[in-house]
């Protein structure tokens, strides 16, 4: 009888340390199983640097859905700092790193490889070229597929920005007009500024600028051919060398009107522009969306609903320009 009970105390004192061991072991256990934190993978097609402040903005967009970085949210970024090429290998590293959403800027190119490089991975742009014509989506309010973005529309305010330089340099007959080729909205651009062109009676002279080393020889033909303005088009490419176009129309003297803000506060003339702070910051939201279920399909491009025109008074008096006070009246911000 002695032995046994012992036998059996033995028995109990195993069974309630096997007990303990798992109530140790469970939370571990859940733990493991919990979900990772969603990562979101930034794909971009020029310099980190250049869209930071824009980048802040996409950042507030998620807060207000409900992530944030480090705290419930990872982000990942590859940027082809303006090496294009070098795109589709950054997408499909991305999709390697199980992201669960790419947020494609600085580029339409960027949103084009991640297309091209997954049709189940959800995708959210912001870029200034029409969605549809480039490929992206299916029609603004119905994108299907797996794509969907905020978008400047950059591509259709060139006309505008043709008419407003007119109306500040209203004798000048011959306009240049910066276009990088193969960019996507290059030509969508240039058509449009085609257009406007004709009907006000003016002749453009299109020049083509690939690298920043074109931009000296592009503006010595400028001057050449007798251009007496400029219009720089809509592009990543060309707001990261924001400075030296700035610059270059400074020291030879030549009006220009520009598709960013940034080119204003860089010392550019005059911009118009839509609100790229705000465009980023819904495209954060969108962002958030997808995270919590949303699917792209079912998320309508959005385009923007306020455009901005800025002018740099300094620069203008730097040139020996009188602002028209229509102009001035427009103004959404004037730097002195």
């Amino acid at each position: 009888m002695i032995l046994g009970s012992a036998v059996n105390a033995m028995k109990r004192r195993e069974f309630i340390t096997l007990l303990s061991g798992a109530a140790v072991a469970w939370p571990r256990v859940a733990r493991a199983q919990q979900p990772a934190m969603p990562v979101v993978g930034i794909l971009g097609g020029q310099f980190p640097e250049t869209y930071a402040p824009f980048l802040e903005s996409f950042r507030l967009g998620l807060n207000e859905t409900g992530y944030r970085e480090g705290h419930n949210l990872a982000i990942e970024s590859r940027w082809a700092q303006g090496r294009y090429d070098r795109l589709p290998d950054l997408a499909d590293a991305l999709i390697g790193r199980r992201v669960a959403v790419i947020y494609a800027v600085a580029g339409t190119e960027a949103a084009v490889a991640a297309k091209s490089a997954t049709s189940s991975i959800p995708i959210v742009f912001t870029n200034g070229s029409d969605p549809v014509k480039s490929g992206l989506v299916a029609s603004l309010s119905r994108p299907g597929g797996n794509v969907t973005g905020t978008t400047f529309y950059a591509a259709g305010l060139g006309a505008k920005r043709l008419e407003l330089l007119h109306e500040l340099v209203p004798s000048t007959r011959v306009i240049a007009v910066f276009v990088q080729r193969g960019s996507v909205i290059a030509e969508e651009q240039e058509t449009g500024l085609e257009q406007a062109a004709h009907a006000l009676g003016l002749r453009l002279l299109v020049l083509t600028v690939t690298g920043e080393r074109d931009f000296e020889p592009a503006f010595a033909k400028l001057v050449a051919e007798g251009a007496g303005a400029l219009v720089v088009t809509a592009g990543a490419f060309f707001t990261s060398q924001r400075e030296k176009i700035v610059a270059l129309a400074a020291q030879h003297r030549i009006p220009a009107i520009y598709p960013r803000q940034e080119h204003a506060d860089a010392g550019g003339l005059i911009s118009y522009a839509t609100n790229v702070a705000h465009t980023y910051r819904r495209a954060g939201g969108y962002v958030g969306l997808v995270l919590n279920g949303a699917k792209p399909a079912n998320l309508p491009v959005e385009l923007p609903t306020k455009f901005e025109l800025v002018i740099n008074l300094k620069a203008a008096k730097a040139l020996g320009l009188a602002i028209p006070d229509k102009l001035l009246a427009l103004a959404d911000q004037v730097i002195e």
